[in-house]
């Protein structure tokens, strides 16, 4: 078992992994709230669309201050270095899916969506309740290293299918992309910059899991 594992299961309770847990549910939360706003600019609704924006920039400064306050906590600690560097990387790569949220929502407010034909409006939320249910299947792998770590690796293959099942949304998408007469040049790249940076989301998810099976592999 690693020494991070070990570590974890002996201190549940210290200042770091608390932040840890508060990093993972806000980052969980900046991601629902990118939902809600894709859902609302669809809907042309202004007003929830800009409430839902605002939110996630708040948020998502929130979470860069977490991941240093983490970075802090660990550092000052007594694990060994390469747990520490273990979980440094871990909470970076977390960071990352708030960071690609933060920048689907610069990219989401440019857009028109009344020049955007409605199969394309289908694939962008199908695209992004794919990458909703890979943040939330990331904070219940990050948490299961601290409560049952065996479940973690589980978990961890978990946010991999459904990273997949994005991909696969994300490929249909830019077809179908490339075959719909859109009626301003610029709405089609904004779009493939918000697809991208959907995709960005759900493999950070992924990347944060191999993350986990890192610490949970290492001797």
């Amino acid at each position: 078992m690693s020494e991070l594992i070990k570590w974890f299961e002996k201190r549940r309770e210290t200042k770091a992994l608390t932040t840890i847990q508060q990093h993972l549910a806000l980052t969980t939360n900046i991601v629902e709230d990118l939902e809600k706003a894709v859902t609302a600019a669809i809907k042309n609704d202004e007003k929830e669309k800009r409430i839902c924006i605002e939110r996630i920039t708040k948020n998502e400064r929130e979470a860069d201050s977490l991941r240093r306050k983490v970075m802090d906590e660990v550092s000052r600690g007594e694990l060994p270095p390469t747990a520490r560097e273990d979980i440094m990387h871990l909470v970076k790569r977390v960071d990352m899916v708030a960071d690609w949220s933060r920048e689907s929502t610069r990219v989401l407010n440019a857009i028109s969506m009344e020049h955007v034909p409605a199969s394309i409006k289908k694939g962008i939320l199908e695209m992004v309740k794919g990458v909703k249910e890979c943040a939330v299947l990331l904070q219940k792998c990050v948490n299961k290293i601290m409560t049952k770590p065996e479940e973690a690796l589980q978990a961890a293959d978990a946010v991999e299918r459904e990273e997949e099942k994005v991909d696969d949304l994300h490929e249909k998408s830019r077809t179908l992309l490339g075959k719909e007469d859109m009626p301003k040049a610029g709405v089609a790249v904004l779009i493939g910059q918000l697809f991208e940076a959907l995709e960005m989301i759900a493999d950070s998810c992924e990347d944060a899991c191999d993350q986990v099976r890192v610490i949970m592999v290492r001797k």
